[in-house]
């Protein structure tokens, strides 16, 4: 009887309690790669490929730690991306409210995939093989019930503290933080068409999709850090993976690379322009913030303190999301200006440029070409900096 309670108490490892933390603590960082490597990155946007091996063992994790099936997660993920911040997107607090998305998060997830007819249209391409199809899509709730009497044998009457904490830490930090404080609370690198934000620059603690704002602008890559200061710990373990030959990425990312003694623009230069349109927008929107406040001093003579407040908060968005009324505003501003008048005008020219999507590569090359030439003769110096820089890249 004594033997029986001290194992009741203790389990068969009888280990202390900052031991089970630590298990607790590598557990569950455990579930939040599987969520993001293999769930995220590979299934959902077919950032990269794993090897089978690989694969099967995230599933397994997934299966055993959590009860998510494959093709429910992508399927509520891609209709999260294909309707964003709309009444079709299951979780969206700028629809819902937050406190519904953080708290609710899990429950918003389970409804949205018990829709049918929205899996089968975006749940495709997904794992499909017999274990997929008679373990874990069919028997969900068995995994983490055999998790439980793992270690309820091996911990005792603590472990099932241990495994309260791992079925909580995805409804919390995925379902609840990530798609609630990612759309609600953060700053932004990229001013998209969504409201996602990057929660802090170090992705630790949810592996990476702290980056959020990032990952909506670039939503195919596997990488979701772009600046020196922001650390995607996801990447980190892709990176471990391609080294040991284990992963590779789909789809190289495009990087801007200068070609010496380039001065006009060529078809390589407007293939990666387009293909990076989000980092040369905000590296312009930059260039046009440091003439702003360069000119600050004198157009603070000219209009008032709360327009000049209202103006750098239009500046810092793409010249697409203002309204006609904000348009009118900024452009009366930089009237004042002729330099910021400069920047403002080549912004929204270079705009109307690549969203041309009808005219043809020639048409296209040709007005990129005339934007370089005319940005050097007439625009300010970090106009002239940023287009001699784009026509030098190929």
């Amino acid at each position: 009887m004594e033997m029986y309670l001290h194992w009741v108490a203790e389990g068969l490892l009888a280990l202390s309690w900052w031991q089970l933390f630590l298990i607790g603590l590598v557990t569950t960082h455990m579930t939040i790669v599987t969520v993001t490597v293999y769930l995220h990155r590979c299934q959902t946007h077919r950032s990269l490929k794993l090897h089978p091996i690989v694969e099967h063992c995230f599933r397994f994790w997934l299966w055993l730690t959590t009860g998510m099936v494959t093709r429910e997660w992508v399927a509520v993920h891609r209709c999260h991306h294909a309707h964003c911040e709309t009444e079709k997107d299951p979780h969206s607090p700028i629809v819902r409210g937050i406190n519904q998305v953080l708290w609710r998060g899990a429950e918003l997830y389970r409804d949205a995939a018990a829709d049918l007819a929205m899996l089968d249209r975006y749940g495709r391409g997904g794992p499909a093989d017999w274990l997929e199809r008679r373990i874990y899509g069919r028997y969900t709730w068995q995994g983490v019930g055999l998790l439980l009497l793992i270690e309820l044998g091996l911990f005792g009457a603590p472990g099932l503290t241990l495994w309260a904490c791992q079925m909580m830490w995805i409804p919390v930090l995925a379902a609840g933080v990530v798609n609630g404080l990612g759309h609600y609370a953060g700053y932004r690198n990229y001013d998209c068409k969504e409201a996602a934000t990057n929660i802090v620059p170090l992705g630790l603690l949810i592996g990476g999709e702290e980056l959020h704002n990032n990952h909506h602008t670039f939503p195919t890559s596997a990488r979701f850090s772009v600046r020196w200061f922001e650390l995607d710990i996801g990447w980190i373990y892709i990176s471990m993976l391609r080294w040991l030959r284990l992963a590779s990425l789909r789809r190289p990312p495009q990087r801007l690379m200068r070609c010496a003694g380039q001065f006009v623009p060529t078809l390589a230069t407007l293939k990666l322009v387009l293909g990076n349109r989000a980092v040369l927008t905000r590296e312009l929107t930059l260039a046009t913030l440091d003439v702003f406040r360069a000119e600050r001093a004198g157009l603070a003579k000219l209009v008032p303190h709360e327009t000049l407040v209202r103006a750098k908060r239009l500046l810092r968005h793409a010249p697409w999301r203002l309204t006609e009324a904000q348009r009118a505003e900024l452009e009366q501003l930089t009237g004042k200006s002729a330099r910021l008048s400069a920047m403002h005008m080549a912004r929204q020219a270079l705009e109307k440029l690549w969203e041309r999507s009808p005219a043809t590569q020639g048409e296209l090359l040709a007005g990129l070409q005339a934007w370089c030439v005319n940005a050097e003769r007439s625009g300010p110096r970090p106009l002239q900096r940023f287009a001699r820089y784009l026509a030098s890249y190929g």
